[in-house]
């Protein structure tokens, strides 16, 4: 990272609904930070705006419904490459605010061009998914995906 790369404030609300199934929405394969990609919406704050009035916000923009509850959950950070829709690419430091959510169930989701697919998915199903890096580590983190195997650290065993 450089002190040229631009810094993004991001909330990010992870929904259930009432049978505790989790909302996830997939990226269009040509924009975003991770295109193609399933993972759970959100995005960033804008100047002078509270990180709650954005929450707010951005579920009404790419969801089209409108937020009765948040909490807050944890923060997480990284440098991640974002893919403009003219097809320009730059990096960004992203610092992401999580919330646990509660949208209203009379409303329909409704998505913007952000996204192209959602999905209500129960955490048993979550690894069925192709999902982003940073939606990955939120679920490894709320206990909701395992950890593969593969990127565990393997105990040293000592010489014989």
């Amino acid at each position: 990272m450089t002190t040229h790369t631009p810094t993004r404030l991001v909330v990010v609300p992870i929904i259930r609904d009432e049978d505790r199934r989790i909302l996830l929405c997939k990226m269009p394969p040509d924009r975003g930070v991770f295109p193609n990609k399933w993972g759970l919406p959100g995005g960033g704050v804008e100047p002078g705006e509270h990180m709650y009035q954005a929450l707010k916000r951005e579920i009404r923009e790419e969801l089209g419904v409108s937020t009765l509850e948040a909490k807050p959950l944890f923060f997480k950070d990284g440098l991640h490459q974002k893919t403009f829709p003219d097809g320009s690419k730059r990096e960004i430091y992203m610092i992401f605010l999580l919330f646990e959510c509660l949208i209203s169930s009379t409303e329909t989701i409704c998505l913007n061009p952000e996204f192209c697919e959602y999905a209500w998915v129960e955490p048993v199903h979550l690894s069925s998914y192709d999902l982003n890096s940073a939606t990955r580590e939120t679920f490894h983190s709320l206990g909701l995906l395992e950890v593969p195997t593969s990127t565990m650290g393997l105990a040293a065993t000592p010489d014989a």
